[in-house]
């Protein structure tokens, strides 16, 4: 699996604040003068007589100067009342005491890099060199951090920057304009979809993210490019070439998930007024969809082309 293209399409956000080490050790790329450059990602809608929802697919984070807030996406979001994300981010204390209370190893737990294949030990340890944190300030932690922190340290020196992540310009622009904000789900909740995975999939899940570190940024470029194409087509087929190899991760971080929102679309619409809800757009691409899931329960919605 492409985990690193999971992590910032569709995967919990907050996963990609919360490892410890994930942004705050290598240093960034020299900052070049930031040019803009046009992107029309993907919109649809779903309404009935009294309510509107629209769907925005984001990326959960993003090099600056990429501008696609605006045209179509910004007129939906001045329309709607309130927005909706996968998480409302929680201040850094209730954080460091998630990370106390969740992501620890159980007493007695062997070092992480004694728990990968022995065939993936080398290329972990060169990797976190690579990023400048030693092996050791993991082993106290599971493993899931380890690869979190794999499949993401290394974007700031390739001019990845999560403060211009989708998600942080939504809320600054919604709490700019006093529109309230809500999550879909807690940050105990995304937390736990990573640290109740069983010690197996956890190592999985690492070694991807090892296997993945050479080639960090390449396919997560690709994917920015079919979503600032609006080509959810093309981003669902990316997808899901990339999850073949691990579908028990998919399903706990992307298809069960879908199924979820889409019950809350429908309850939603039980409700008057207009909402922008803005979700990783892997959520809005594939035979798994968001959109997928609501064609079940015969709830149509329509894509916006601008």
């Amino acid at each position: 699996m492409k985990i690193k293209s999971l992590l910032a399409l569709a995967a919990a956000p907050l996963a990609l604040l919360f490892s410890p080490f994930a942004f705050g050790q290598a240093a960034p790329a020299a900052k070049p003068a930031v040019q803009s450059r046009p992107a029309d990602p993907a919109l649809w809608v779903v309404k009935d007589a009294d309510t509107t929802i629209y769907l925005f697919g984001t990326v959960h984070v993003l090099k600056p100067g990429l501008s696609w807030f605006d045209s179509a996406v910004k007129t939906a979001f001045d329309k709607s009342d309130t927005l909706v994300l996968e998480l409302v981010e929680p201040d850094p204390a209730t954080m460091q005491g998630l990370l106390m209370k969740m992501a620890l190893a159980p007493a007695g737990a062997k070092p992480i890099a004694e728990q990968l294949p022995a065939d993936k030990r080398d290329a972990y340890l060169k990797a976190m060199a690579d990023i400048g944190v030693p092996p050791a300030a993991f082993d106290a932690l599971q493993p899931w951090v380890a690869g979190i922190t794999l499949s993401v340290a290394g974007l700031p020196k390739l001019g990845y920057d999560p403060a211009s992540g989708a998600e942080k310009v939504l809320t600054t622009a919604a709490r700019d304009a006093g529109k309230p904000v809500i999550g879909l789900e807690t940050a105990e909740q995304q937390l736990g979809y990573f640290s109740s995975m069983s010690g197996t999939l956890q190592i999985a899940f690492l070694a991807s993210a090892v296997d993945d570190y050479p080639k960090l940024g390449t396919e997560l470029g690709k994917m920015i490019d079919q979503w600032a194409a609006g080509d959810p087509e093309a981003l669902g087929a990316t997808m899901n070439e990339g999850m073949r190899d691990t579908p028990d991760l998919a399903k706990i971080l992307l298809t069960d998930r879908n199924a979820r929102w889409a019950k809350w679309i429908e309850e939603r619409l039980q409700k008057p007024g207009t909402v922008f809800l803005a979700v990783g757009a892997g959520h809005l691409a594939g035979a798994d969809s968001v959109q997928a899931f609501l064609a079940k329960d015969r709830v149509k919605a329509e894509r916006i082309r601008y």
